[in-house]
């Protein structure tokens, strides 16, 4: 099988049921960005300091996937079964931002992303995963979008944002506050 077939060559794309959809559709922008996130995560999950988080790491990779498949389905057209999302998901999420808070300090600021390349890494992926949810955001104002997926990139952003944390106290790394000049 080859990967390429030439049928995007004039800028469509098909949608999980078919149709045709230009390839700057808000659908595929909303998908593409996941995927993009997904591979920020992976990046994120390949760094050393993470090595005891590998396969929470991959299993939120594997919900992006499901996220994906739910955003480039046509909802006009059910098809075959896509895999979905659980409120489970949403509280393994909120159950690991919560073990990390318990051993880190206090916030008292915004903190400047940065210290360490992890860190940045996971700031980055961070920040995709905003833009993921306001895409998904302004997709849902026009056609069906399961809420349940814009409750997890929400959670999700929550959850790199104290991980990146969790990173910058694993790798010794000094927090950066920031400090606005007034």
């Amino acid at each position: 099988m080859k990967i390429y077939t030439k049928t995007g060559d004039e800028g469509l794309t098909s949608l999980i049921g078919g149709t045709r959809v230009k390839k700057s559709h808000l659908r595929i922008d909303s998908y593409g960005t996941v995927d993009e996130l997904n591979s920020y995560l992976g990046l994120v999950r390949d760094q050393p300091v993470n090595q005891n988080r590998k396969e929470l790491l991959q299993e939120i990779q594997d919900r992006l996937f499901t996220i994906g498949a739910s955003l480039a389905s046509d909802p006009d057209k059910p098809t075959r079964k896509v895999p979905d999302l659980h409120e489970t998901d949403v509280r393994l999420l909120e159950e690991e931002m919560d073990k990390m808070d318990a051993v880190l300090p206090p916030l008292r600021a915004f903190i400047l992303p940065g210290g360490h390349p992890a860190v940045s890494f996971c700031h980055v992926a961070r920040c995709v995963c905003r833009r993921a949810e306001r895409l998904v955001i302004s997709l849902q104002e026009e056609s069906l979008v399961e809420p349940l997926i814009i409750k997890y990139l929400n959670r999700l952003s929550d959850y790199l944002f104290v991980l990146s944390r969790q990173m910058a106290q694993d790798l010794q790394t000094e927090e950066i506050p920031w400090k606005p000049r007034l």
